[in-house]
């Protein structure tokens, strides 16, 4: 499989704080990759530094060959990357339709964006039961799917998922995931943090274990699934 995205030695620091310390990563096309660890582990920077929100201190960032480290996330975004961030990050004044136009705000095909609000209203039907009805109305699954769906509106080949399940009922949880699996069925590439390590082994085909801005254990999802300190660690009760 061709290399969609590459990390080499990725170092991103805040202050004098170092949050990750010279990782690396390939995510070939069509893969799911998950990044487990606890809070502080540098699982987040790692996809903000992938969308363009934080620079590298050093290292390098490399897109289907392309080294996007020094660009602008709207340009790493026109690249076909899309981030959805932790916490939804929905604009809750604008209706579910203006959201999801939003997310497409850099196209110029019209058609094909009516299209693609179809087929989020088809992956998601409950956002097209709402699509008039304003996002902070929503409740937080249906706020997490409005924000999966914007991020897909800009066509991503990449989409980077900042936890997924968090603060979700776990029928919600499934519905997510069962989503994702289609995405992933369909082509597209996932990065995806997630605290719910066996909600996110059950879907990606490999992961990396991150503690304190180093990568601490890496392999493939069902290997992992049986790795004394993964399991004792982030399966031992589920959370």
């Amino acid at each position: 499989m061709p290399e969609m995205l590459a990390l080499d030695a990725l170092t991103v620091s805040y202050g004098p704080v170092a949050a990750l310390k010279g990782i690396d990563l390939v995510v070939q096309e069509g893969e799911a990759v998950a990044l487990l660890g606890a809070n502080g582990a540098g699982k987040s920077t790692t996809l903000r530094a992938v969308s363009g929100i934080v620079r590298p201190r050093r290292g390098g960032v490399r897109y289907r060959g392309q080294d996007i480290g020094r660009l602008d996330p709207g340009e790493i975004v026109g690249l076909g990357v899309a981030h959805c961030p932790e916490g939804r990050r929905v604009f809750a004044g604008m209706t579910v339709l203006e959201n999801l136009k939003l997310g497409a705000s850099r196209r110029r095909d019209e058609a094909g964006v009516r299209q693609d609000i179809a087929r989020m209203e088809e992956l998601f039907p409950v956002l097209g039961e709402r699509r008039q009805q304003r996002a902070g109305t929503l409740s937080g699954g249906e706020q997490q799917m409005l924000a999966i769906a914007r991020a897909l509106m800009s066509r991503p080949r990449l989409l980077l998922l900042d936890e997924p399940s968090l603060g979700l009922a776990p029928l919600l949880v499934e519905t997510i995931f069962d989503t994702l699996a289609e995405l992933k069925r369909q082509g597209v590439t996932l990065l995806l943090v997630e605290q719910n390590a066996r909600v996110a082994l059950d879907l990606v085909d490999r992961a990396l274990v991150l503690r304190t801005g180093n990568v601490v254990a890496s392999g493939g999802a069902e290997e992992l699934k049986r790795d004394p300190q993964v399991v004792e660690a982030y399966l031992g009760g589920g959370r």
